[in-house]
């Protein structure tokens, strides 16, 4: 018999890679013959705080999950109600993956009155604890989140280390993100081209997801920019919509005379889409300024490419330097010096066959079983 398991957060309708993620796992536990409810948004973000063009998914809807549209992050009424509809039904384990302060009040009141059963265990997956551009009253936001849950999986050594600014008695493991696997649309590099209309004897770079000032996207130019003399065939996809202003990046192309380096791809990329942009690519860089992991690591994983990363929070603790991408210094120089190197020493091959046997290590199954020993760690601090 398996368990019953409530998993709360982003889900479908809304899109990106919380959605994804959360639905992903929803699916490992149910491999497992777990019973699974999601309770996600009715609203997720207010459109005037929010800096994308749309919150909400053009895919179809995922008819093998139990979602339930019930939160609204603004309304109080709204986070009561979900605790105790969840309390009532009392499940063995209910899982909340936090990501932003502004959650806190939401998710952190649901998990309050989920705990009043005296049965449930809540378990919050840490994609971020301190977040990566900080405002005021974001300490306690999260303090309050953090006393809310039974125990925490971290993604990452830097965001397990963070979690001592709030809580140093509580059960937690490190789980590091498992792979994107449900992308489909791998292809070989010829036909991925030919589909995007890209040239078939440039070396392409991808820079891929949401852009914010924190993943380096002006790094990322300027190291072109350092490349464009050296390697005449160079060219950078920047595959993601942006999540800050773009006049900044744009006048920096036009400065730094890239134009023709640079192909701006800059709207959502839905699912059906990012098989063929990473399969498309020679190697994945990304030049974060900051950052704990990243679900873009992932994504190359499960399409096989090797990456480029800047040695910041947990980027480098999933691509071992010289194995599958280098592990480089966050400016524009060391970014450049490693693409250059890849290309040069020829690395693609030897670098795909090491990523094929290390991906092995990010399955779901690795964090279902890192789950469920955070589990029992807390069911044995309340014996």
């Amino acid at each position: 018999m398996g368990r019953r398991v409530c998993i709360v957060g982003t889900a479908y309708p809304f899109r990106g890679g919380l959605a994804a993620y959360n639905e992903r796992l929803a699916r490992a536990f149910m491999k497992n013959g777990d019973e699974v409810v999601i309770y996600t948004f009715t609203l997720q973000y207010p459109e005037i705080f929010f800096p994308g063009k749309s919150q909400y998914s053009n895919e179809p809807i995922p008819s093998d999950l139990d979602i339930n549209k019930t939160i609204n992050s603004l309304n109080p009424v709204t986070w009561v109600r979900t605790g105790k509809t969840i309390k009532k039904q009392q499940p063995d384990i209910v899982i909340i993956k936090y990501w932003l302060p502004f959650m806190a009040p939401a998710l952190g009141t649901i998990a309050r009155i989920i705990r009043k059963n005296n049965h449930s265990r809540i378990i919050s997956i840490l994609d971020n604890i301190v977040p990566h551009e900080n405002r005021l009253g974001d300490k306690m936001l999260s303090a309050y989140f953090t006393g809310s849950v039974d125990g925490f999986v971290a993604m990452s050594k830097s965001v397990y280390n963070d979690v001592d600014k709030f809580d140093k008695q509580k059960p937690r493991l490190i789980s590091p993100h498992p792979l994107y696997d449900h992308y489909k649309g791998k292809k070989d590099k010829l036909s991925a081209r030919e589909e995007l209309d890209l040239q078939r004897n440039t070396k392409y770079l991808l820079f891929f997801g949401f852009i914010r000032e924190y993943k380096g996207l002006d790094l990322m130019l300027k190291a072109i920019s350092h490349l464009k003399s050296r390697m005449k065939d160079i060219k950078l996809i920047v595959a993601g919509e942006f999540y800050t202003n773009p006049d900044k990046y744009y006048k920096l192309i036009d400065d730094l005379e890239i134009e023709q380096n640079v192909n701006m791809q800059t709207d959502f990329i839905p699912d059906s889409k990012v098989g063929s942009y990473f399969s498309a690519v020679d190697l994945v860089v990304q030049p974060y300024k900051s950052a704990t992991q990243s679900g873009v690591t992932q994504i190359a994983y499960h399409f096989e490419k090797p990456m480029i990363v800047t040695k910041v929070g947990g980027l480098g603790e999933l691509i071992p330097d010289g194995k599958v991408g280098y592990v480089v210094s966050p400016n524009e120089e060391a970014i450049a010096e490693a693409i250059y190197k890849y290309f040069r020493e020829n690395m693609e091959a030897e670098f795909v066959k090491n990523i094929k046997e290390e991906k092995k290590k990010y399955s779901w199954q690795v964090l279902i079983d890192n789950i469920n020993k955070t589990d029992q760690l807390i069911q044995e601090s309340k014996s």
